[in-house]
């Protein structure tokens, strides 16, 4: 794209010129009718911030009552469209055109973003039986991967483009407020991925406490965003949320953000964001990309929201600290609790309140799973520090659990179970996993384990991922930190799992990514990380160096370790200090 034509192109204000309405409506079409009635709307930018289209509200709301009156022949009610969930106007367009038509929309996820064209094609065919999908609509750019993937399967392929080509009907069939309104899929990081339905009702009550409670969103107010749409915290907090709220979003392709990603925060600088979020690793991907090469002014910047993961508070002290002198307030972090099963968000910290920690003792955690404070005769290889994640949200409750449902008390770590009107009914057409997690009675049991610190939520990982090991209670998480604080720059990602047999007789795996295969730095990272992990964490451990890319990311962004595992236990996973590997390292390097 030239300047020329970016400079055609009309960034949307953040103004509304209507009363501001913190999503308080019964269904999204009947927010999307008073939000097309505002000034503002979506914008859209390339790896250098440069504009390179624009969606004000009201055109979303012609397009989107355009492209519904051809879809309410296509299908049936309640039929499931799958939704290629690109970071495009079109991606906008289509999603609230399946809402007017009584679709229910399915975002799926892009391939970038699954490590393989033939890895994705299995990702979207399992997507499309679970959902039953009875099309799915993408992109013209992505027509040939979709049609391959579903090669075997009765679902039409649809570019965009096609649609708008559809027999144009004159009538319209929108949701309801008991009506559904779109299905989520989770990112698999702990399992198959599964279909959690979102209804009118849950979607409304979570925008709802989001933009009036959570970010306690005001006229001033503007959004900006790299994370992916088919993710709750891009789709809900960054399309749905804002929309609800009538708020002017900025956005970046993902894919813009992992190549450049101060061009997120240089939108923030020249668009006056007031609101954004990101996992930990995105705060940690600016501080590694900065070059001192451009003037930012983040003071405009009130909410700089954590989740999408367990928050770390070492990589987000470290951004403060660099981006302090360009604006970045004291307080502006916002770590915050949720998952798709209750749409998005369950936790707000106070606006203001920052990175408030909590130090405990790890040795007194694994024994007694009490999270005591660390004292003064605590071991320095002991201390962990946890982020405070803030309050439940209002008309919601929050209670953390034992194996046995009995309700526990501060400082007692045990299942994070949650209840309120966010609350999806269950993953589709999925009654065992939905009977698993989601009791008669409301309670989702969020699969995380966590405690109440003065009031706040504190998650310390997820109850799957828990390494037992010689009565010890082990979170891979702090294996892995460990690994990662301990390793020279070379090295990348980190996971942590178990193997063998029961009980004691279980192993310990550690797969660190290296970005070097020289075996003198190899044998020297071996030696360090180990030393630290018998040190900090004092378990053994059997550390495997891998190389980069190795590992299996989420859609979300998460690290797989289910995955990671079952790779590693097909023989898939290269050992980078393996006698045949270095044998072709060796033979190479002489040529």
């Amino acid at each position: 794209m030239s300047m020329t034509e970016a400079e055609t192109i009309q960034v949307l204000p953040t103004e509304r010129g209507v009363p501001i309405r913190h999503g308080d409506f019964e269904t999204l079409c009947d927010a999307l009718d008073y939000a097309a009635t505002a000034k503002t709307g979506l914008s859209y930018f390339d790896g250098k911030a440069r504009p390179k289209a624009a969606l004000s509200y009201a055109d979303l709301h012609s397009q989107a009552i355009e492209m519904a009156k051809r879809l309410v022949p296509f299908a049936k009610k309640n039929s499931r469209i799958g939704i290629a969930a690109v970071s495009t106007p079109e991606f906008a367009v289509m999603f609230f055109a399946c809402q007017y038509a009584g679709l229910v929309a399915a975002p799926v996820p892009l391939p970038v973003t699954l490590g393989g064209r033939s890895s994705y094609e299995r990702q979207l065919q399992r997507l499309a039986d679970t959902g039953d999908f009875h099309a799915l609509l993408c992109p013209e750019s992505m027509d040939g991967i979709m049609r391959s993937a579903l090669n075997d399967q009765a679902i039409p392929v649809m570019t965009f483009e096609a649609v708008g080509n559809l027999p144009e009907g004159d009538v319209l069939r929108p949701f309801g407020k008991d009506d559904l309104c779109y299905i989520q899929y989770s990112s698999g990081s702990s399992s198959s991925p599964k279909g959690i339905i979102g209804t009118q009702k849950s979607v409304c009550a979570n925008c709802l406490a989001i933009t009036k409670h959570g970010m306690k969103m005001t006229e001033t107010d503007r959004g900006t965003s790299w994370l992916p749409l088919y993710h709750d915290m891009g789709l809900i907090g960054f399309l749905i949320a804002p929309m609800t709220a009538q708020m002017s979003v900025d956005y970046i392709d993902p894919q813009d953000f992992t190549r450049r990603p101060i061009t997120w925060l240089q939108l923030i600088s020249d668009h006056k964001g007031t609101l954004s979020y990101s996992p930990t690793f995105g705060y940690e991907l600016c501080v590694r990309r900065w070059r001192e090469d451009r003037e930012l002014d983040l003071s405009s910047w009130r909410v700089a929201g954590i989740g999408g993961d367990m928050v770390r508070p070492e990589p987000l002290t470290d951004f403060q600290n660099l981006f302090a002198d360009m604006g970045f307030g004291q307080g502006v972090f916002t770590p915050s609790y949720g998952l798709a099963e209750t749409t998005l968000a369950a936790t707000f910290a106070p606006l203001g309140q920052g990175l408030k920690t909590h130090t405990i003792d790890m040795e007194r955690y694994a024994r007694t799973s009490e999270a005591v404070e660390a004292s003064e005769v605590t071991r320095e290889e002991s201390r962990r520090s946890f982020v405070a994640c803030g309050h439940v949200l209002p008309d919601h409750e929050i209670e953390i659990r034992d194996f046995d449902d009995n309700v526990l008390s501060e400082k007692q770590v045990g299942r994070v179970c949650l209840r309120g009107p966010s609350v999806s009914p269950g993953y589709f057409r999925n009654t065992q996993a939905t009977e698993a997690s989601f009791s008669k009675d409301g309670w989702l049991d969020t699969g995380d384990a966590g405690y109440w610190h003065e009031g706040q939520l504190v998650v310390t990982g997820r109850f799957k991922d828990l390494i037992l090991w010689h009565g010890r209670n082990i979170w891979p998480q702090d294996i892995e930190w460990a690994a990662q604080a301990a390793a020279p720059h070379r090295c990348g990602r980190a996971c942590a799992f178990a193997i063998g047999g029961a009980g004691d007789e279980k192993d310990i795996m550690l797969l660190l990514e290296c970005r070097t295969r020289n075996p003198k730095l190899l044998e020297e990272i071996y030696t360090a990380v180990t030393a630290a992990i018998r040190l900090e964490v004092g378990v053994p451990v059997r550390l495997m160096l891998v190389p980069k890319s190795t590992m299996i990311i989420t859609s979300s962004g998460k690290l797989s370790r289910a995955r990671v595992k079952a790779k590693f236990l097909e023989g898939a996973i290269i050992d980078l200090q393996s006698d045949e590997t270095l044998r072709v390292v060796a033979d190479s390097a002489s040529k």
